[in-house]
């Protein structure tokens, strides 16, 4: 399988799917659909952390981001959740400079990575987030805000008991629904064919949203979802990716 972007899988996607749902999380434990594992922080990304968070981070927060001030200006934005080493959102961003792009991780070396690229490319597009993304999405991000959210190979949880870790639950699908506009797209990849049949399964019957390849189908991978170096070795290897890509309906 596909070793995520840019090591093996993103075992850090923020994410505590129960806390959705959970009315009273001192009575339970929250089941987290990620591993912390913070690798060890290169000079240059640490410099980075200190020197260009001012400019691209934003402090986890209680209330909706006016988005518009965050990036200067009123434009479409996608929203990626865990996005590794940061190198296929910032050549997303680079692609579409029309576009404004809010990156969400926890591993502090990723996010260093990332912030790396935007200062070496000068891009102004991006904005970064350190933090749950379960709770960024429930209080920082306005309903409605959002054109489209990606989510590109997820920890799969292969192992049968650890299922109610993944992170595509129904849960999850009726938060993404509400923070996306009309017409929006929830677009997700996995090279685990077990968790793209569970994906199909969740969306298929989510309120709210239409399969953009036809009911039960699969999509063709779009010309701007970039290619990993490790998706394409796994491509070289005859490895299978699934793409799924849902449009809010109503």
């Amino acid at each position: 399988p596909i070793r995520g972007q840019g090591r093996s899988y993103n075992l850090c996607q923020a994410i505590m799917y129960d806390s959705i749902t959970m009315s009273d999380p001192a009575k339970h434990r929250p089941v987290r659909s990620f591993v912390l594992r913070q690798g060890r922080l290169t000079t240059g990304q640490q410099r980075a952390l200190d020197t260009l968070w001012e400019h691209y981070g934003i402090a986890a927060c209680d209330a909706p981001l006016d988005l518009d001030a965050v990036f200067g200006r009123h434009a479409p934005r996608t929203l990626e959740i865990g996005f590794g080493n940061g190198a296929a959102l910032a050549a997303m961003a680079t692609a579409h400079p029309e576009r404004d792009y809010l990156g969400i991780e926890v591993h502090r070396p990723g996010v260093g990575a990332l912030l790396l690229t935007l200062e070496k490319q000068g891009l102004e597009n991006v904005r970064v987030i350190c933090a749950d993304a379960v709770a960024v999405l429930r209080t920082a991000i306005p309903n409605a805000s959002l054109a489209a959210v990606h989510v590109y190979f997820p920890d799969p949880w292969p192992k049968l008991r650890h299922h109610k870790r993944r992170l595509i639950q129904a849960p999850f699908a009726e938060l993404i629904a509400r923070k996306l506009c009309a017409g929006g797209y929830l677009h997700m990849a996995t090279d685990w064919e077990d968790y793209a049949q569970h994906m199909l399964h969740v969306l298929e019957v989510a309120p709210g949203f239409g399969n953009g390849a036809g009911a039960g189908q699969y999509s063709p991978r779009p010309a701007e979802r970039p290619l990993t170096r490790f998706e394409q070795r796994g491509q070289r290897l005859g490895h299978k990716v699934w793409d799924l890509i849902y449009t809010r309906t109503d």
